[in-house]
């Protein structure tokens, strides 16, 4: 299939460029996987798609407020992206300035705070002159990374609504924008309609900012992203699809995590094994889903390998059908918008 073949309009008013006052007030459009016509509702209405003996997979990964400013000792401005502690005081990292970041360039944060950076490339390291209390002045001192076609800074606000209620494993880029929607009142109200909920982590990289650029997407190659599954994960799972219960994935990033692993057990003949691992999977049109039932998810960007996740679970014409009918009824896209109900 073409990259074109994933392209849409989207006027940009119907960008959410900040949260709604309360994370379940977004609206959900409900998909039917087989079957025909589109749902509006509100995500409120989530728990009654659920029945005594589902289970609700969420990302309990936690965005890291690593996006810091700085300074080239000639004046020039810096942006710096924190990816992966190395090391105390060494991070992986992604710097932009308006002119080449040449390696052993120092970067002046503030009068404490001063680091050199690596080897050129898109992601190099960087390591600062001194790690002492560094993890508290990066809580302080950094920004969240919201994404860059919400077109400002990140404000007061995003520390709070660009982060899960159920985030408690640092370690991503980008939230896992799925589960924003969902508050501790929505998370009783699931339990209440007899579903169980369970925990995965897989952390957001820095790959989720890159576009496609081969025009055959078969060619596109995916960054690694590590996931973890806990025995209690796994046994929450066995036990859903042992009962008959459906399995429904908060957010692409559970799909990936949940599908790859049960590809890992298949491979080597045998159950899912608790443990942390790595993923590569493009799931795109074509991909036999074998652990997931249900999808919610936000609405993706036009040309992006999340759509053709999306596209893969419930057949491209349809999303894109399904996409238009949003537009049309002026629903809000992408992370801080509204949200979308494949089953």
């Amino acid at each position: 299939m073409k990259l074109d073949d994933f392209d849409y309009h989207l006027p940009k008013n119907l960008i959410a460029r900040y949260p709604p006052p309360k994370r379940e007030d977004a609206r959900l459009l409900h998909l039917l996987r087989e079957g025909e016509g589109l749902a509006h509702l509100q995500v409120t209405d989530l728990p009654r798609f659920l029945s005594p003996g589902d289970l609700l997979v969420i990302n309990d990964t936690k965005v890291n407020p690593w996006r810091i400013h700085g300074k080239r000792e000639s004046g020039g401005r810096v942006e710096v992206l924190l990816l992966k502690q190395l090391s105390p005081g060494k991070f992986r990292a992604m710097a932009h300035a308006n002119r080449p970041l040449p390696e052993g360039e120092a970067i002046v944060f503030d009068e404490a705070h001063r680091a050199t950076l690596g080897p050129q490339g898109l992601e190099r390291e960087l390591e600062f002159s001194s790690p002492d209390g560094l993890d508290e002045w990066l809580e302080s001192f950094g920004e969240m990374p919201i994404p860059p076609y919400l077109g400002r800074c990140a404000e007061a606000v995003d520390r709070e609504r660009y982060q899960t209620v159920f985030a408690r494993n640092p370690g991503a880029v980008a939230a896992p924008t799925a589960g924003l929607h969902l508050s501790e009142t929505l998370l009783a109200d699931i339990s209440a309609a007899g579903a169980r909920i369970a925990r995965l982590t897989l952390h957001v990289g820095a790959g989720t900012f890159r576009p496609v650029r081969a025009e055959n997407i078969e060619e596109h190659e995916m960054d690694a992203e590590s996931y973890i599954l806990t025995e209690e994960a796994i046994a929450a799972i066995h036990e859903a699809k042992a009962g008959g219960g459906r399995v429904l994935a908060v957010g692409t990033t559970v799909v990936r995590a949940l599908e790859s692993a049960h590809i890992e057990a298949a491979a080597r003949g045998r159950t899912l094994q608790p443990g942390e691992f790595s993923t590569r999977l493009f799931i795109r049109p074509g991909f036999r889903f074998q652990a997931v039932d249900m999808m919610l998810t936000n609405f993706h960007l036009p040309r992006s390998t999340l759509l053709m996740l999306v596209a893969a679970f419930a057949g491209r014409e349809k999303i894109l059908g399904a996409y238009a009918g949003a537009i049309e009824e002026g629903y809000r896209f992408y992370s801080y918008g509204d949200a979308m109900l494949i089953s």
